[in-house]
């Protein structure tokens, strides 16, 4: 299995293009949105401190040598909303005006979309040019993807569904038989089937409006972090749909790629060591995103300490976690207190 990974403007530490050098035998494909596009991240070369012009231009130069290694370019246009341009012409042809030169400038392979419009304008005039159901469209049975048929080449599956396999074998059999890929997101840290993904979706394709407006102050960057903060210990966070690096093998006789999210990441070195090695020694919030590291800053999950029957127990169980413990056992032994490893290493 290869990996996916998202692209990010480098920093003084560290940068994608570098990274991709270094595992470039296993990463298959670079993915990302256009600098001051919306998309379903915050958008590029925004938040950088650089020019706008000044970040286009890195990108692209950036972007070409990643291409130049043997590696696939993904483009992002996931962004939950494009506004009043959502089917409008204009948007139409600005789609296929930016498909058409991502493809003689740069060899674009293939395009992650949230949006159907999106979709049937690039199909329209680039048939050839595999066209993916983001993740945020929560595409999660068949008939989900039996709808998307006609304009969509391959789906990213919900991400809920990561630990379902009786769910991920019913969805890769359908796509097999019907021509299409399954793909899947592997270390998202996000709540599963959180009640705030579409309000939260919404408010990141909108950014660049918000913050041109008076706000109002907030204490976190979603409500779900507000939830997230109340917790005691980490078990909600264990019944997510992230992956241990360790347990990626499994996954390996139904998807080629797996992707990571590291757009946002200030660690993708760290992440992409981990799931090429497939062993991790560390805090497992810190290979997700996002990781809550800040609100449980006293303590870690320590991913040497899960129980031998994890996957075998999360992958078959029946995802009624209201009615189990099972987690909340596990938390009693992977969420470790800094100070007690404080005091054990110092006695």
């Amino acid at each position: 299995m290869k990996y996916a990974i998202g692209y990010q403007l480098p920093d003084e530490y560290d940068s994608l293009t570098e990274i991709a050098q270094d595992y470039k035998e296993h990463i298959a494909e670079i993915y990302f949105a256009l600098p001051g596009e919306a998309s379903g991240r915050s958008v590029l070369g925004a938040t950088e401190g650089l020019e706008m012009s000044e970040a286009v231009k890195i990108f692209e130069k950036e972007i070409k040598d990643i291409k130049n290694m043997g590696i696939n370019l993904t483009l992002l246009m996931n962004a939950n909303c494009y506004g009043a341009e959502s089917v409008s012409v204009a948007f139409r042809k600005k789609t296929q005006d930016t498909i058409g030169r991502m493809i003689s400038e740069f060899g674009l392979d293939s395009v992650t979309t949230t949006s159907p419009f999106v979709a049937m304008s690039i199909k329209e005039k680039f048939p050839s040019m595999e066209i993916r159901a983001s993740v945020n469209m929560r595409v999660g049975t068949v008939k989900g993807m039996d709808y998307l048929a006609d304009y969509f080449d391959g789906y990213y599956m919900q991400r809920e569904y990561n630990r379902d396999f009786n769910r991920l074998r019913q969805l890769h059999k359908w796509c097999g038989d019907h021509g299409k890929t399954l793909h899947i997101l592997v270390n998202s840290g996000c709540l599963n089937f959180c009640s705030y993904q579409s309000y939260h979706d919404n408010l990141v394709a909108h950014e660049s409006e918000i913050v041109a407006n008076e706000n109002v102050k907030m204490k976190y960057p979603a409500p779900c972090w507000d939830f997230m903060s109340k917790q005691k210990d980490c078990t909600l966070f264990l019944q997510g749909s992230w992956i241990r690096p360790e347990d990626m093998k499994n996954y390996e006789p139904y998807f080629k790629v797996a992707k990571l999210a590291t757009r946002m990441h200030a660690n993708a070195r760290q992440v992409i060591s981990a799931y090429v090695r497939g062993r991790f020694r560390g805090n497992m919030f810190d290979l997700t995103e996002p990781g809550y590291s800040s609100l449980f800053r006293n303590n870690i999950i320590d991913n040497t300490l899960f129980p031998d029957d994890w996957f075998v127990r999360t992958s078959s169980c029946s995802k009624n976690c209201h009615e189990c413990d099972y987690c909340a056992s596990v938390a009693e032994k992977v969420f470790v207190d800094l100070s007690d490893l404080k005091r054990m290493y110092t006695q």
